[in-house]
């Protein structure tokens, strides 16, 4: 199966642990063995059949090579002594006793080192989703569910561990004791346990027959959790928009139509899943009858062939019954692999996602800029929409570039080549020279700081946020960069200062100090490019005119690409691009572009009306 194979490749990498796991899984069911097998020389003294003890190991192959037949040929010989038959139950209780007393102490160890590889698993699988999704370009989540991403990392990896890592039990161990038991069960009848190898693939059908239907059930079950979960994700982020438009009501009929639907498909896997231990126990059970009526009556008949005594045929009764346990641990494993396969394969999905930005085997380093930035005949499509068309730009160092332009003319876009967070369909992307796709991208990004126009912090400290870019950075550079983003003196009126926690996404903080946080970060990180989406376009008066002051700081000496939504923040643009429809429809300095009385000067004023 598919979703073993994926638990394996993660198990592969504890040798050690696993072949410990086995060994005591082994030993554990060696002994379990010992003690059953030792039931039929207890029946056999209780019942005063001491004289079935004598010379049992030399009639037959299967005679010879059962150890039970050695020990009751030991036990022969103390029967024949003064008080024998007390002495003789006295031996057989102390090994039933130390046999079932290292049986469960191997069972605890190989349960000791079983737990590390579960949580092993589980944590590597855990680190591989979380990675992948920080390799994954920007695009990818604008095409995705956030809830349904979250989904994996909660509910699909619950499932993995309730349902395929929870069977590496049944699946490491019932087999060992199944074999051993199996095998002595042959020793002591071979033509008994000839009715198992008919009877037991039997049964292996009907189980598989009814498993396998339910992986589809549960990967339906998992697609509804993803819906469950974006909808409360997207309530969440819109609590503030749901109460001002009173639709409070309909998004709880939306939840609950929603999770209605979870109820029904719930119910349908849980059912099916719950139908294994029934159908397994009853075909156990009916293996037992069969064995007993056929067996039985072999007995009591004294059929040459049979070459069972009572005691003898008792112990492999027993032992049947022990085998019962695991064979219905493995039918329940089954099930579960087939529940936890559509959760590894969500996970394995996300794993395997294609990475669409990747680095050159060969990708130097990008150590310093010095000269420009080159757009060459730049083009770039979403699925079959054209959003750029052959643009041809070139950013120079120290000159700042504003992009301006109707809605969906193209401006995010053509800002997200410049990190390489989208590559161009057509054209290139040159930095001092170079295609930007022969950079590593930790380097190509590590020369850029970004400011977006919605200020995207993390539910942490002031500080920590400051210092999201540079590792091992102290306080007196945190406290300069805030400084210099006139953000210190509003963090010096918080309670606990630069350790004070901003909560979800800054929410503790007004618009205007998220704002001069990022700038201060971007400040810290102290990048020759700057990336700037408009950060005063949502912002009050006064508090515009403080972020636009930490902004015009943090653009001093640097390469600045600006999105601009209000036209007069980049009146002193060294160059101003205008985007429609993709294309570059003007471009010079403002006096420039307003003597032309073109499109631009439009924009200007519709502005300046408003």
């Amino acid at each position: 199966m598919k979703s073993l194979r994926t638990i394996f490749k993660y198990v592969g990498k504890y040798p050690r642990l696993v072949l410990t796991y086995f060994g005591f899984n082994i030993l554990s069911a060696i002994f379990g063995v010992i003690s059953l097998g030792l039931l039929s020389p207890f029946l056999m003294l209780i019942f005063k059949q001491g004289d079935a003890f004598k010379a049992v190991s030399g009639s037959g192959f299967f005679n010879r090579i059962n150890p039970v037949n050695h020990f009751k040929e030991w036990l022969y010989g103390i029967l024949n002594t003064p008080g024998g038959n007390i002495k003789a139950l006295m031996i057989i209780c102390l090994v039933v006793f130390v046999s079932i007393l290292l049986k469960n102490l191997f069972a605890y160890m190989s349960m000791y080192f079983l737990n590390p590889i579960r949580n092993l698993i589980l944590n590597d699988m855990r680190s591989s989703m979380y990675k992948k999704i920080l390799q994954l370009p920007i695009g990818y989540f604008n095409e995705q569910r956030k809830g349904d991403i979250m989904s994996r990392l909660s509910n699909d990896l619950g499932d993995v561990e309730s349902s395929t890592i929870s069977v590496l039990e049944s699946i490491f161990r019932e087999p060992i004791t199944i074999i051993l038991f199996f095998i002595y069960m042959i020793i002591l009848s071979p033509q008994l346990t000839v009715f198992l190898v008919i009877f037991l693939p039997v049964a292996g059908f009907i189980l598989g027959r009814i498993g396998r239907s339910l992986k589809k059930e549960n990967k339906q079950v998992l697609q509804q959790f993803g819906v469950l979960f974006s909808t409360i994700e997207e309530t969440l982020g819109g609590i503030r928009i749901i109460k001002a438009f009173n639709a409070e009501k309909k998004i709880q009929r939306k939840f609950e139509q929603e999770n209605e639907a979870m109820y029904h498909l719930k119910n349908k896997a849980n059912r099916r899943r719950d139908l294994a231990s029934p159908v397994s126990e009853a075909l156990g059970v009916t293996a037992v009858l069969c064995i007993l009526w056929y067996g039985g009556r072999l007995v009591l008949n004294g059929d040459p062939s049979f070459t069972l005594n009572a005691g003898d045929f008792l112990a492999y009764i027993a032992i049947f019954t022990q085998l019962i346990q695991p064979l219905k641990g493995l039918s329940s494993a089954s099930y579960n692999i087939q529940k936890g396969a559509a959760s590894i394969e969500r996970i394995e999905s996300l794993v395997n996602e294609h990475v669409s930005i990747q680095e050159r085997p060969d990708a130097k380093e990008l150590t310093a800029f010095t000269r420009s930035i080159e757009l060459r005949n730049v083009s770039f499509h979403y699925e079959d929409t054209p959003i750029l068309k052959n643009i041809n730009l070139t950013i120079e160092k120290g000159k700042t570039i504003a992009l301006v332009g109707s809605s969906g003319a193209g401006k995010s876009t053509l800002a997200d080549l410049i990190p390489r967070f989208i590559d161009a369909g057509g054209g290139e992307v040159v930095i001092d020279g170079v295609n930007i796709k022969d950079y590593t991208l930790h380097s190509v990004r590590s020369q850029m700081g970004i400011v977006t126009q919605e200020a995207i912090l993390f539910n942490d400290s002031i500080a920590n946020n400051i210092a999201l870019a540079k590792d091992h950075a102290n306080i007196e550079e945190i406290m300069q960069a805030a400084e210099i983003a006139n953000a210190a003196r509003f963090i010096e009126t918080k309670e606990h200062g630069y350790e004070t926690n901003i909560g979800d996404r800054g929410l503790k903080l007004s618009g205007g100090e998220r704002q001069r946080m990022t700038i201060a970060r971007a400040v810290l990180k102290n990048p020759p490019i700057l990336i700037l989406d408009e950060a005063t376009s949502s912002l009050d008066t006064e508090s515009e005119k403080l972020v636009q002051d930490a902004i015009n700081h943090l653009m001093n000496n640097r390469t600045s690409i600006v999105i601009a939504h209000r036209l007069s923040t980049i009146r002193h643009a060294d160059e101003i691009i205008v985007l429609q429809k993709g294309e570059i429809v003007e471009r010079g300095t403002h006096e420039s572009l307003i003597s032309q009385n073109g499109f631009y000067k439009r924009l200007v004023e519709m502005q300046e009306v408003r």
